[in-house]
């Protein structure tokens, strides 16, 4: 049985683990390179971190930007799907 447990981080905290200003991030999230957030509420948003840690682990990688929206992609799929999550 897999026992992972989604975590959901914020914003700033985000930004502090890649290092990327609030309009960098958002441009990546446009162009497909990042995860988009999640809704928490009706002016509230978080990311998924094991979504995070995986593009950021791609950018480590130095992956190319079709490898790391390749990547995305799959994550969004996944996020829908519930795979791997214990609900």
């Amino acid at each position: 049985m897999n026992q992972y447990q989604p975590r959901i981080i914020r914003k700033p905290d985000v930004i502090n683990e890649t290092g990327l200003s609030k309009s960098t991030l958002y441009n990546r999230i446009k162009d497909g390179l990042f995860p988009p957030p999640i809704s928490l509420g009706a002016r509230a948003v978080g990311f998924v971190k094991s979504e995070c840690e995986a593009v950021i682990n791609a950018m480590i990688a130095e992956q190319t930007p079709e490898q790391i929206k390749s990547l995305v992609i799959t994550l969004v799929q996944q996020r829908s799907e519930h795979k791997g999550w214990k609900l």
